[in-house]
């Protein structure tokens, strides 16, 4: 009786990887560790150290000058519990954080819906709401100081001290910072509006959906991970704020734009409390970070999954 020919079958069908693929598969993981060395080394250096360095040094006193920084333990963080100045720029700082984040989604997600429709001189518009966001801080500030002062034009037309009552200067303060930051909302929700295809609408169009019911049941949905992006951005940027409110009100008036960016500044270079100072910045980031994960947790894993 003849043999049957025995059929070698590869080691890659077999479930076990030849010596060849093994180095292959290797030398491709090397390779992408090489390429994101760079990155990770910056990430490194200026992301993960400076959150362990703060969260380190605020287990300490130190004034910013001496040799030695105190071990202090948990008595920052007990003193910030108790601390009326911490609460009162906590609370500013969320209703920044709300008013900015709102005013901001409505207002980019409103404008870049008109620039996205064909209109003559569309490119020209799109540089001018993105203005502000390229022009020095400092700069709009003042510009902005002035228009809201009491001599100037927003004081006068309508007799109000805006940014000598404490909610009339935090106001300003958002509508500032909303400004500011409207022409990135406004190319971001471009962005998002363009990958939408419009055989969507068409099909809208034809089933007799208006244009609000269009804007509502396609345009919004659609355009959630990017408002989920954007309302991100906006809280990080207002519970880092520093720049605009210290050119504004510095803080005031009766510390009703003192922001936690702010007052991490004032407790460390007014004051000389460095770790009291790192107690607030890491207080400030553990908040963003829940935030975040809470947004991420309750719509934005949906829409990113």
């Amino acid at each position: 009786m003849t043999s049957m020919p025995q059929v070698r079958v590869p080691a890659s069908r077999s479930g076990r990887l030849s010596l060849a693929q093994r180095a292959r598969r290797g030398g491709d993981g090397w390779a992408a560790v090489l390429c994101l060395a760079p990155a990770l080394t910056v990430i490194g250096l200026f992301v993960v150290y400076p959150i362990v360095a703060t969260g380190r040094l605020s287990l300490t006193t130190w004034d910013g000058a001496s040799p030695e920084q105190v071990f202090a333990g948990l008595a920052n963080y007990v003193r910030m519990a108790g601390d009326p100045e911490f609460r009162n720029s906590l609370v500013v700082t969320v209703l920044y954080g709300l008013g900015v984040t709102v005013l901001g989604v409505v207002s980019g997600l409103g404008l870049a819906v008109l620039l996205n429709a064909p209109l003559r001189g569309l490119a020209l518009y799109r540089g001018i709401f993105f203005l502000p966001v390229v022009t020095s801080s400092i700069a709009v500030a003042t510009v902005w100081k002035y228009l809201f002062g009491q001599d100037g034009p927003m004081g006068g037309l309508t007799g109000l001290n805006w940014l000598g009552d404490p909610y009339l200067a935090l106001l300003s303060l958002t509508l500032l910072t909303v400004w500011k930051q409207l022409g990135l909302n406004v190319v971001l929700y471009l962005t998002a509006l363009q990958a939408i295809p419009p055989q969507l609408y068409e099909a809208a169009a034809l089933d007799g959906a208006g244009g609000w019911q269009r804007l509502r049941r396609i345009t919004v949905p659609l355009l959630a991970p990017m408002t989920f992006f954007v309302i991100i951005e906006g809280l990080i940027a207002t519970f880092q704020g520093f720049d605009l409110v210290y050119a504004l009100t510095q803080g005031g008036p009766l510390g009703g734009t003192e922001v936690l960016g702010f007052l991490v500044y004032r407790t460390a270079f007014s004051s000389g409390e460095f770790g009291y100072a790192a107690t607030i910045a890491y207080a400030g980031f553990a908040l963003v970070f829940g935030l975040s994960w809470l947004q991420w947790r309750l719509g934005g894993r949906s829409q990113w999954s």
